[in-house]
């Protein structure tokens, strides 16, 4: 039997009835292939985000753009394989980061290009990790977010914690919270890096170069199943909301739980 679209009105329910805070601040990591058949799409999904949070709450995305840097593991896939005038040639086709333009990168979804384009919404100005932001909490969110802190104390994910902003992995796993990578950061001592990208500089395309901490996920679908069993009963919340299954839990407690899994776990 053929079942009918969800409704806006269905999801804000039950993204309600899962536990989002109305006037808070919500990270949202979404598959809308898991979500199912929406009617209207992934503006749907924005909006009936927006009626669970009210008129005082703010939905925020990562907005990640990859395609702009060769020292990025997209970039290492793409030459792969290639000779050293190939590879450059890719370099050279590389669009300069415009946080006005410059899409999401497809990895993040359908509803993280949606929000970044919904009127109203604003977005930091790092070129490799920025994040969207919609709703009264926008500005000061993504306000600040230095070009040489990818998702340290400078970025939109440190307001995050300050603000005790929730998570909602919708139809995700760990393995794409972005929380944890705060924690990466407020371990003793972390790694560091060199980056490269192209941004615009005074109108022209320019490479630049710059140390942060050496971020992976590579192990956060581990970090999570840890957090899931370590944390206190209540902490991460679950549910359905259309075809998906959902966890919903804080900033803080993801990030002080990874700040103290990483160092017994990575071979720092």
């Amino acid at each position: 039997m053929h079942r009918p679209p969800h409704s806006q009105q269905q999801l804000t329910a039950q993204f309600a009835e899962l536990g989002v805070e109305t006037g808070g601040l919500l990270v949202v990591h979404a598959s809308l292939r898991a979500l199912g058949a929406v009617d209207g799409g992934a503006e749907t999904v924005v909006r009936a985000l927006q009626g669970a949070l009210g008129e005082s709450g703010t939905v925020v995305v990562p907005t990640f753009t990859a395609e702009n840097s060769d020292t990025s593991p997209d970039y290492r896939a793409r030459v792969q394989g290639l000779d050293e005038e190939a590879a450059a040639a890719v370099r050279e086709r590389m669009p300069a980061f415009d946080r006005l333009t410059t899409p999401a990168s497809p990895t993040l979804g359908v509803l993280a290009e949606t929000v970044r384009r919904t009127p109203g919404a604003e977005r930091s100005a790092h070129p490799q990790t920025s994040f969207a932001a919609l709703g009264s909490g926008a500005g000061k969110i993504v306000a600040g977010h230095l070009p040489d802190c990818h998702l340290g104390e400078d970025s939109p994910l440190a307001r995050l914690y300050d603000g005790w902003a929730q998570v909602l992995l919708l139809g995700t796993g760990f393995d794409a919270c972005s929380a944890f990578h705060l924690g990466e950061y407020r371990v003793p001592n972390p790694p560091r890096r060199t980056y490269r990208c192209v941004i615009t500089t005074q109108g022209r395309r320019t490479w630049w170069s710059y140390e942060d901490v050496d971020l992976t996920d590579h192990d956060f679908a581990a970090l999570g199943d840890d957090f899931e069993r370590g944390c206190d009963s209540g902490t991460v919340k679950y549910g359905q909301v259309g075809d998906a299954s959902c966890r919903l839990f804080h900033v803080t407690e993801a990030a002080d739980f990874a700040k103290g899994w990483l160092p017994a776990n990575r071979p720092y």
